[in-house]
């Protein structure tokens, strides 16, 4: 089922992590191409304000994603439930209060960001900001929504907002252009009502009767907040790694070249970024699939999530890659136009970068993987060396060495760099030879249940039914489980199944019920996880457990009289039960 998550995920993942980019790139193309120089130095200079907002959104996404895919991994739905509470409190407090900073200290903003007070520039960058910032909370929002509409399996939904969106933004800064013609400040209005557009789609969702979250302040407290920081603080020291670079890469290229160089640089790093996109995307697919493995102990998922990243990484990033080495001299100038001073250097710039897109991408799963299995440290660790400290090195010495080529040359030779370092790391952790993916798994042998005590099976219709209802009654004959312990996975097997055969199954679909049964210690975990249809079996017991007549859903009701415990959580589009079996030995 793994390899059937990251296949679905993975595009709609790629695409939510455009979303905030491709207003941003929008405007910039637009910007450059329409409005001049003077327009362009005041988007220029509005950016880090942009970025402050942005990297918030990411820090509380990513945040999100770790709390709540452990939550999922554990069947612990309120702390999911919670998770959105607080992080839709916060959304709103930073988002309101981000723009009435912004709006109240708008004329010192200006100044601290470099604008000259009095001057075109200035006027220009206090218009812009003004109109993007009306559009915070959307923006904010929607990066703060997308993980839960991700969770909750609306993948379709997520990418008609993206797209709306960008159809929306194209279109706005068009009519600014040629009708409006209220220059920055048209710009950054496009951008806020696309970004409402988007995010009135995305909250269509949890306005509605099917929306699985449930708003609930009694769930808030501050030990919830700093784990979502706490999980975001990886993203924190990415971005912050990110932006030291770019900060040291300018002042490199003013030294070696000129000020052409910085602006190809520019050029540059914008179009990259879509690149980038891919690999984040595919990155954020792999934290949360491991962190829902990690906390159901579920040794065997992580080879597999390695095998889907590293896999998807390479296919679709090496058709990325060919896209824009071969594309680069258009890509380029849809932001300049016919500059060959600047052309030549962002072509060589760009085709350099593209050549990186596939290792980046293999890096960042990389990263987040090990984010996912609780290497925090390590994870960090491979951010700052990817992100600064190898780049770095490589622009100082071969930049100062041999010119702008040299500094080029950090987009290829710092990820290279990254991926050997990450291999000799494994390799002293875990101080095994290193000879497949499933080498850089990095989990202690000790780690969840032998493969011997694990049995996993899959139910595709109902006659599968009874092939599996038989491995597991001698899986547990095996495993010294006699008499009740043995029935009661059975009956648990046999019930749950059929209802979702029955009841559960789409036409036309692709249904298939996942059963993992686990011998741990002294008990029985059964976790039965299906692509159907949403229910949620102890709310439909609680419902009619009452009921006056015995025989009525005598099923489910002997299930839940023959388990010691029972979770459910609806994730990623899936049912996914955890039963644990009353240990019973004697008939």
């Amino acid at each position: 089922m793994i390899h059937k998550l990251f296949k679905q995920m993975v595009v709609s993942n790629i695409i939510s992590a455009m979303a905030v980019m491709l207003c941003l790139l929008i405007d910039s193309i637009m910007i450059g191409r329409f409005l001049g120089v003077d327009a362009m130095a005041a988007y220029t200079l509005s950016n880090p304000v942009l970025l402050v907002f942005a990297g918030f959104g990411s820090l509380m996404s990513t945040g999100i994603q770790v709390v709540c895919s452990q939550a999922m991994g554990r069947g612990d739905e309120k702390t999911i439930n919670n998770c959105y509470s607080l992080s839709l409190m916060v959304m709103a407090a930073f988002a309101f209060g981000g723009l009435a900073l912004i709006l109240i200290f708008i004329d010192p903003v200006c100044v601290l960001l470099g604008a000259e007070e009095g001057t075109e520039v200035y006027r220009l960058t206090r218009d812009y900001l003004v109109g993007f910032v009306i559009g915070a909370p959307a923006f904010i929002g929607a990066q703060v929504l997308i993980p839960y509409l991700q969770m909750a399996g609306r993948r379709v939904l997520l990418v008609v907002a993206v797209l709306t969106m960008t159809v929306v933004d194209v279109a706005c800064d068009l009519i600014n252009v040629y009708v409006v013609k209220k220059e920055t400040f048209g710009m950054g209005l496009a951008s806020t009502i696309s970004y409402f557009v988007a995010f009135c789609i995305g909250v269509s969702y949890f306005a509605g009767k099917k929306c699985i979250y449930k708003f609930k302040l009694k769930g808030i407290t501050r030990g919830l907040f700093v784990r979502i920081i706490r999980g975001g603080v990886p993203m924190l020291v990415n971005q912050v790694s990110i932006v030291l670079l770019v900060y040291l890469v300018n002042q490199v290229l003013l030294d070696v070249g000129q000020k052409t160089a910085v602006a190809a640089y520019m050029v540059c790093t914008t179009i990259s970024n879509l690149g980038y996109c891919i690999g984040n995307g595919i990155a954020e697919v792999s934290l949360m699939l491991t962190g829902i493995a990690y906390k159901e102990e579920d040794r065997g998922a992580f080879g597999t999530i390695i095998k889907e990243q590293t896999k998807f990484s390479i296919f679709i990033n090496a058709i990325v890659t060919i896209i824009f080495f071969v594309g680069a001299v258009p890509l380029v100038r849809l932001f300049l136009g016919n500059n060959p001073t600047v052309e030549g250097e962002a072509v060589m710039g760009l085709r350099l970068c593209s050549l990186c897109f596939v290792v980046s991408s293999i890096n960042a799963a990389f990263r987040k993987y090990y984010q996912g299995i609780e290497r925090v440290r390590f994870s960090e660790l491979i951010s700052v060396l990817q992100n600064f400290v190898f780049p770095a090195t490589i622009v100082v010495t071969l930049g100062y060495s041999i010119g702008t080529t040299g500094v080029w040359m950090y987009f290829l030779l710092g990820e290279v760099i990254t991926i050997i370092f990450i291999t000799l790391a494994v390799w002293r952790m875990s101080k095994k030879r290193l000879c497949s993916l499933e080498s850089y798994i990095c989990i202690s042998d000790d780690f969840g249940a032998s493969e011997d005590d694990v049995l996993e099976l899959e139910i595709y219709n109902k006659d599968d039914i009874p092939e599996v209802i038989s491995k597991t009654t001698q899986f547990c004959k095996e495993h010294g489980e006699f008499g009740r312990s043995e029935m009661y996975t059975a009956l648990c097997i046999e019930e749950m199944a059929n209802n979702i055969v029955e009841h559960g199954f789409m036409e036309g679909a692709d249904n298939n019920i996942d059963i993992r049964l686990v011998k741990k210690e002294e008990e029985l975990i059964l976790r039965i996880r299906d692509n159907c249809k949403a229910f949620n079996p102890k709310d439909y017991y609680e419902l009619n457990r009452k009921q006056d007549d015995p025989a009525t859903h005598i099923g489910i009701k002997m299930v839940f009289r023959t388990i010691k415990d029972i979770s459910y959580v609806n994730s990623l589009g899936l049912n996914c039960l955890t039963m644990r079996i009353r240990n019973e030995k004697k008939a």
